[in-house]
């Protein structure tokens, strides 16, 4: 039984890994590809825009997938998707292969995460449950805080096609472990529900295209219009049809439980911080700042280093504080870290930005797998991979929506050349509405997680 953990916790790590250094990876990567490609800047952010909506699109069917059919042949099915994708875009010719590959790999990202969690839930109970989770979001946080640094470096050394490359051959050594994964599933099998995964998934896209494309189109155009009324219509659509089926892949009742709900607006505002930042900071350095791409990856670890140690030191602070304060304080903290970076400009140095980089970066670390223990400790073990589906979703939506939403500011300001004039100015106004954004957001926490610990349907607390 020790072995099978052993192994369970070494597939999981790994792969959890490769996932957050594929989305760094690319983002340092985008000034190149758009050179090697001759790509515009929305054709560029698909690369990631495109990996980021089908791994949020996908978490909620995958997660019930594997419910439904097992854990461990959807984890591997994931991984090999990820890994054939992974391939595939680093020796794409032309940025439309490069987007469509990316797609697909977000697909197998989705599988692969949803499937891992639920893995990792089943093979440690207790107190052990607790340290593997913890060290759960250390891997997360290494992958996070190592991937632009790596990246940086394969870019200068061997091109921005390692990138791609790196993470891919990472899911083709899992795949070697996965035999000897254990399985599990629902002990009472359902039907997979095409018809919200379909209306989700179709939402979310035309969201992220509405955005993306707006810039370039204009925000009259009917494309651009269309696609935001119809997306508006899909969501409609999808929660009725969640409402309607008996074994939803969305549980909707469990948006009436204060606390989760508290959880899950917690752990999306905190990525749509984040990851846009990764995403175009490292844009910023390169050209309007004039670092190296390793140079810029190696900034970066400041916002990303905190998220390699703090999660450790989150399971030894819960003996002492109540898990909802540290969620709310790692909030309140990102906000404060948003509205300091402000400081950032055309000369900032590592000194400059390491205050503020910082901050945020011990705001997210404090919560990275806090939060996942806490949403999957809210629902029973035969769901799992849905409960992990649901918050990652919530997580994944918000980060994709802020990536593109973010993406349109910054072609506005900069006219599509993501270069000063208007990349500075445009930076600045995106900190001042995050930090804005999560201030409220603590407040709120704090209400939604006060209420559900009055409320007569408690949430399980991760084990001590």
């Amino acid at each position: 039984m020790r072995n099978h953990r052993a192994v369970v916790l070494v597939a999981v790590l790994l792969s959890t890994f490769s996932l957050p250094v594929s989305l760094t990876g690319a983002s340092v990567a985008l000034p190149d590809i758009g050179r090697d490609l001759d790509a515009g800047l929305a054709s560029v952010q698909w690369v990631v825009n495109g990996y980021n909506a089908t791994f949020a699109s996908f978490m909620l069917a995958t997660g019930a997938l594997a419910d439904l059919v097992g854990r461990r042949r959807v984890f591997a099915g994931g991984v090999a998707l990820f890994a054939v994708s992974g391939l595939l875009a680093a020796v794409a010719g032309d940025i439309l292969l490069l987007d469509v590959a990316r797609a697909v790999a977000g697909v197998g990202a989705a599988a692969a995460a949803t499937s891992a969690s639920a893995l990792l839930a089943g093979a440690f109970q207790g107190p052990a449950r607790a340290r593997a989770f913890s060290v759960f979001g250390t891997t997360i946080g290494a992958g996070l805080a190592f991937g632009p640094s790596v990246a940086g470096l394969l870019i200068d050394t061997l091109g921005w096609r390692a990138v791609f490359a790196a993470p891919a051959l990472a899911g083709a050594a899992v795949l070697l472990l996965t035999p000897w994964l254990p399985e599990s599933r629902q002990p009472h099998a359902g039907r997979i529900d095409w018809p919200g995964t379909g209306s989700f998934t179709a939402a979310l896209l035309l969201l992220i295209f509405g955005f993306v494309q707006g810039p370039e189109y204009g925000w009259d155009d009917v494309r651009i219009v269309g696609a935001f009324g119809v997306a508006l219509a899909l969501l409609v659509v999808f929660a009725r049809v969640e409402r309607s089926r008996p074994d939803p892949m969305f549980d909707l009742a469990l948006l009436a439980n204060p606390r989760f709900v508290g959880i899950c607006l917690a752990a999306a505002t905190i990525v749509a911080v984040m990851v846009p930042l990764l995403v175009y900071l490292p844009s910023y350095f390169t050209t309007v700042v004039g670092l190296t791409p390793a140079a810029a990856g190696a900034t970066l670890i400041l916002l990303t280093a905190p998220t390699l140690v703090l999660p450790l030191l989150a399971g030894a602070l819960i003996r002492r504080v109540p898990a909802p304060a540290v969620i709310v304080a790692s909030v309140a903290v990102v906000a404060v870290g948003a509205a300091w970076a402000t400081v950032l400009g055309p000369t900032s140095d590592a000194a400059v930005l390491a205050g503020p980089l910082l901050t945020m970066g011990a705001g997210i670390g404090l919560s990275i797998g806090l939060l996942d223990a806490l949403a999957i400790g809210s629902v029973g073990p035969h769901r799992a991979a849905t409960g992990a589906g649901m918050i990652n979703t919530a997580r994944l939506a918000s980060e994709t929506i802020a990536i593109a939403v973010v993406g349109a500011v910054l072609a506005s300001t900069t006219a599509g050349r993501l270069a000063d004039p208007g990349f500075t100015g445009g930076l600045r106004a995106v900190l001042w509405t995050m930090a804005a954004l999560a201030a409220l957001a603590a407040v709120a926490v704090a209400a939604l997680l006060r209420s559900g610990a009055r409320s007569r349907e408690p949430v399980a607390q991760p084990s001590r």
